[in-house]
C-alpha cells in the first residue's frame, strides 16, 4: 500500500478506493471453460445434524425444514461430515483449507485476541484462488473470520475493509461473532441505559396480561413514520408486531408528530437489527448502523434480501460468481422471528407464553426476570430454523435456482441450474437448543466448542448440475477444509499450484463424490480442535468468567456481561450480580468461581479446556483435551489456576439413524462412556494401554495424527518467537517484503496489533521493525504435516 492510500484511509469510517492486494493470475496459455458454475455457499451458525429430519434426527418435536430437506433430496447428503467446534476456526478453515492449528485461529475470535490469531491477508484465500478463474466473490451476513471493530479496533489493522483484503469483492455483513444481544428495554430508553436491565427478554412489550405489557400502542420507525397498533387477529402483541417491522413501540401512547425522545433507535436489538459492513471491489467500505432503515428487520430476512441483491448485480456481466451466505441463526440469542416466516399450525407461532410464561390465573400474570424464565428454548430454536429454512427457499426461488410448486413446497432441480449450491454448519449446536430426546438424543454437555461428536457432527448438503444419481448419500468422511478444495475444482482452479508447495492445505479433494457414485472415501482420517487464541494486552474488554450452567462449564472467553448472558451463563466478571463475587471487578479465573461455589455447597464446574482435538477413523475416535488446574481454595478472592493435565479418552462412534453411537458423557442419558482414559501431568502425550487388537491399530494410528497435530500447534504458536522470527507473511523468508508489510502495518490503526506484531505485545512498532532486521536473510524449513 503506497503512502497516499495509508493518509487517504481512516479506521472505522467511509474511505476512498484502495490498490487491490496481489491476486493470482489466469494462465492465458491455459483453455478456460465456457460456463462455469456459480457457486452458493449456505453457512448454518450453530446447527448440528441433531437440528435436522433429513438426517433422521431433530428430536421429538423436530423444527419443520422442507426446504433443506429439498435440497438434500435433489443432492448429496454428507452422513459423516466435521466442522471445528466453534464458528471463527470452522469459518477460516473453509476459506483457506487449513486447520486451525495451521493458522493460529484455534477459538471464536473476540476483540480482545489478537490480529496474530485472525485469518491473515497473505492466506490465498478461497475468493483469491477463484479469481484466477475469473470468479467475482461476496460474502452475506455472519463473517467472523477476524476480530470486530469493537474496543477502538485493536485486533483489526483492515477495518471495514478486512474482507476486501481477504480477496471479496463484496462483502455485506457484520464483523461480529453473532447478534448484539436483546435489548431488554424494548427501546425504552427510560428504562436506563444498560440493554441488558430491562424486563422484555424477548425484545418487545408483551401483551397486557403480563407486567409492563400494552395491547395498544404507537409504533414508531426510524424514518419518522408511525402507525397505532392494537392486539392482531391472532392475539399477537402489537409490541411484537412492530418489532417485526424494524420499529420501536411507545405502549399505550398514540402517535405523535415526532417521534419521542425515550424511543432509543441507536441500540441493537437481537435479530431484529444489525450493525452491517459494505465493502466493494474498490475498497471503499461503511457502516450501517440500527439508526439506518436498512439496518432493522429480521436478520434471517435481511441476509437473504441482500444476497438476492447482489447475485442479481451479477446477471448479465458474464463471470461466474461465488457467494456466501452466512445466515446468523440459530446462534444466540434466541429470539422469536416474525409470525409470517412462521406455519399457521407451527407450535409457539402465536403464543404470548413462549416468551412471557408464568402467568397464574390465581395470582395475576408476571414477567420472569431472567432468562430461564423462558419456555425450553428449543421451542425458539424450532421457530428460528423454520424461519430460516423459509428464506433459503425464498433465495432459492429468488435467483431462479427453484420454483414454488401449488402446494408452496419447493421444486428445485439442479440440474436444470449452472449453479452449485452448498449448505454446511459451522459447528455444533449450542447447548440450550441441542436435541435431547429420541430420534437422535444428543448431549448438550459436550456440544458447541468441544470436539464431542455433538459440537462436531454438523450437516452437509451440495446439489448442482454435476451430480450424478442426486438423493443418495454420503457415508465417507469429510472436513469443513475439504470445502477449499471443493471449491477449487468447482471453478477449475489448480489448487496445488495457487498454494506455497512448502505449505499445502489440509483439506481433501470433494468433486469426485459429486461426479462418481462409487468413489470411495478420500480421507482416511477426520480431525477438529478448538484451542486458545493469541489475547491481546493492549485490550480495555477483557474476557472474565461466565458458567454455562447447561454444560456445567467454566468459561473465560466472552468479554462483556450481556455476551454471557446471551450465552445462557452466569456472569461472574466485572458487574457480577451473584453473592459473593466482589464488586466492581469481579473474578478473573474459573478457580475462583469453584472456590465460590464451594464455600456455597454449590455443585462444581468443569473448566474449558485451552485445548481440545479429536481425531476418528469412521469407527473409533480419540479425544485428547488439555485442561488447567484450578484447584478450590478457601481464599476465593487469591484463588488461581494452576498447571494443566493432558487426558485422552478412546471411543466407539457410528452414524446410524435414528440414535447414533456418541461419545456422550459419562453422566448423560445413554452415556457412551469411553473404551479407555489416560491422563498425564508430566508434559507427555497419555498413553492408554488394555486395547484389543483391532483397538489397539485404530488407537496407535489416531494418537499418531494426535501428536503431529500437538507439534503442528506448536510449531505454529512458536513461529514468531522460535521457528522463523520476522516472517510475519509465513512464506519461510525473512525478506523486503516483510519490511514492506511491516511499514505498512506500522503505519495503519495507529501501529497497533497486526500480523507483523512478532512479539505479541500488541503494538507493531520498532521493537518488531528490530526483530525482521535482525533476521534478514534467514530461511527456515516449514514442518509440514500431511492431512488424511
Amino acid at each position: 500500500m503506497g503512502a497516499g492510500c495509508l493518509q487517504r484511509r481512516r479506521l472505522g469510517g467511509a474511505v476512498g478506493p484502495m490498490p487491490l492486494p496481489p491476486q493470482p493470475q489466469p494462465d492465458p496459455q491455459q483453455p478456460q471453460a465456457k460456463a462455469k458454475p456459480n457457486i452458493l455457499f449456505i453457512a448454518i451458525d450453530d446447527f448440528g445434524v441433531d437440528q435436522l429430519t433429513a438426517y433422521g434426527y431433530g428430536g421429538a418435536a423436530p423444527a419443520k425444514t422442507p426446504n433443506l430437506s429439498a435440497i438434500a433430496e435433489a443432492g448429496l447428503l454428507f452422513r459423516s461430515a466435521w466442522a471445528m467446534p466453534t464458528c471463527a476456526p470452522t469459518r477460516a478453515t473453509f476459506f483457506t483449507g487449513r486447520y486451525p492449528s495451521s493458522t493460529n485461529i484455534l477459538n471464536a475470535v473476540v476483540s480482545s485476541d489478537l490480529a496474530n490469531s485472525e485469518i491473515s491477508p497473505y492466506e490465498v484465500t478461497v475468493p483469491k484462488l477463484l479469481k484466477t478463474q475469473g470468479y467475482t466473490s461476496a460474502l452475506i451476513g455472519k463473517m467472523h473470520l477476524t476480530g470486530s471493530d469493537l474496543d477502538g479496533g485493536r485486533n483489526l489493522p483492515y477495518g471495514w475493509q478486512t474482507m476486501w483484503k481477504l480477496g471479496f469483492d463484496h462483502f455485506d455483513g457484520y464483523l461480529d461473532g453473532a447478534p448484539y444481544p436483546i435489548d431488554t428495554r424494548a427501546g425504552l430508553s427510560t428504562l436506563g441505559s444498560d440493554v441488558s436491565a430491562g424486563p422484555y427478554k424477548c425484545g418487545f412489550v408483551p401483551r397486557a396480561q403480563f407486567t409492563g405489557g400494552a395491547d395498544a400502542g404507537a409504533c414508531y420507525q426510524v424514518t419518522g413514520s408511525c402507525e397505532n397498533l392494537t392486539v392482531d387477529s391472532d392475539g399477537v402483541a402489537p409490541g411484537r408486531a412492530c418489532m417485526e417491522r424494524g420499529g420501536i413501540f411507545d405502549p399505550m401512547q398514540s402517535c405523535q408528530n415526532s417521534v419521542p425522545a425515550h424511543l432509543d433507535f441507536t441500540a441493537q436489538n437481537g435479530y431484529y437489527t444489525g450493525e452491517f459492513i459494505v465493502s466493494e471491489a474498490d475498497g471503499s467500505a461503511r457502516k450501517v448502523t440500527a439508526s439506518d432503515p436498512t439496518g432493522r428487520g429480521y436478520r434471517s430476512t435481511m441476509e437473504t434480501d441482500r444476497a438476492i441483491a447482489w447475485a442479481r448485480q451479477q446477471q448479465g456481466r458474464g463471470k461466474p460468481w461465488m457467494m456466501t451466505l452466512g445466515y446468523s441463526a440459530i446462534h444466540a440469542p434466541l429470539q422469536l422471528p416474525p409470525k409470517a416466516l412462521l406455519s399457521d399450525d407451527t407450535l409457539g407461532r402465536n403464543d404470548p407464553f413462549v416468551c412471557y410464561p408464568g402467568s397464574d390465573a390465581e395470582e395475576g400474570p408476571s414477567l420472569p426476570g431472567s432468562v430461564a424464565g423462558l419456555v425450553d428454548p428449543r421451542l425458539i430454536t424450532n421457530l428460528m430454523t423454520e424461519a430460516m429454512d423459509k428464506e433459503i427457499g425464498r433465495l432459492l426461488v429468488e435467483l431462479e435456482l427453484a420454483a414454488w410448486n401449488s402446494d408452496g413446497t419447493l421444486n428445485y432441480q439442479p440440474e436444470k441450474t449452472n449453479t452449485v449450491v452448498v449448505v454446511m454448519g459451522d459447528n455444533g449446536t449450542y447447548v440450550n437448543s441441542v436435541k435431547l430426546t429420541a430420534p437422535g438424543q444428543f448431549d448438550a454437555t459436550r456440544s458447541k466448542g468441544m470436539p464431542y461428536q455433538t459440537g462436531v457432527w454438523v450437516p452437509l448438503l451440495v446439489a448442482g448440475p454435476m451430480v450424478k444419481q442426486p438423493g443418495r448419500e454420503v457415508p465417507h468422511m469429510v472436513n469443513a477444509a475439504d470445502l477449499y478444495q471443493l471449491f477449487g475444482e468447482l471453478a477449475g482452479a489448480d489448487v496445488a499450484a495457487s498454494v506455497p508447495a512448502n505449505r499445502p492445505v489440509d483439506g481433501q479433494p470433494m468433486l469426485a463424490y459429486l461426479t462418481d457414485p462409487g468413489q470411495p472415501s478420500i480421507r482416511s482420517i477426520n480431525f477438529t480442535e478448538v484451542g486458545t487464541n493469541f489475547s491481546n494486552p493492549q485490550a480495555t474488554a477483557t474476557p472474565f468468567p461466565c458458567v454455562i450452567e447447561a454444560a456445567n462449564t467454566c468459561i473465560v472467553l466472552f468479554p462483556s456481561k450481556a455476551v454471557c448472558e446471551d450465552q445462557s451463563g452466569m456472569w461472574y466478571g466485572p458487574g457480577s450480580a451473584i453473592t459473593g463475587v466482589p464488586t466492581p471487578g469481579g473474578f478473573s479465573n474459573c478457580a475462583q468461581v469453584s472456590s465460590l461455589r464451594a464455600a456455597s455447597a454449590q455443585s462444581a464446574v468443569k473448566v474449558y479446556p485451552r485445548a481440545q482435538k479429536a481425531v476418528s477413523d469412521g469407527t473409533y475416535k480419540l479425544v485428547r483435551l488439555d485442561r488447567q488446574n484450578c484447584p478450590v481454595s478457601t481464599d476465593i478472592d487469591n484463588a488461581e489456576c494452576d498447571g494443566y493435565a493432558q487426558t485422552d479418552e478412546f471411543y466407539r462412534i457410528d452414524t446410524a439413524t435414528p440414535n447414533p453411537t456418541l461419545d456422550r458423557d459419562v453422566g448423560a442419558t445413554l452415556a457412551s462412556p469411553p473404551i479407555a482414559t489416560a491422563t498425564s501431568t508430566d508434559g507427555g502425550a497419555p498413553v492408554i494401554t488394555g486395547l484389543s487388537g483391532e483397538q489397539r491399530m485404530a488407537y496407535d494410528k489416531l494418537k499418531a495424527e494426535l501428536d503431529r497435530r500437538d507439534a503442528t500447534a506448536s510449531y505454529n504458536q512458536n513461529y514468531d518467537s522460535a521457528h522463523c522470527p520476522g516472517d510475519g507473511n509465513r512464506d519461510f523468508a525473512v525478506d523486503q517484503a516483510d519490511l514492506d508489510n511491516w511499514k505498512e502495518l506500522s503505519q495503519i490503526n495507529g501501529g497497533q496489533s497486526s500480523w507483523y506484531d512478532l512479539n505479541h505485545d500488541g503494538k507493531t512498532d520498532a521493537a518488531d521493525q528490530a526483530i525482521i532486521q535482525s533476521n534478514m536473510g534467514r530461511r527456515c524449513d516449514p514442518l509440514v504435516v500431511g492431512a488424511n
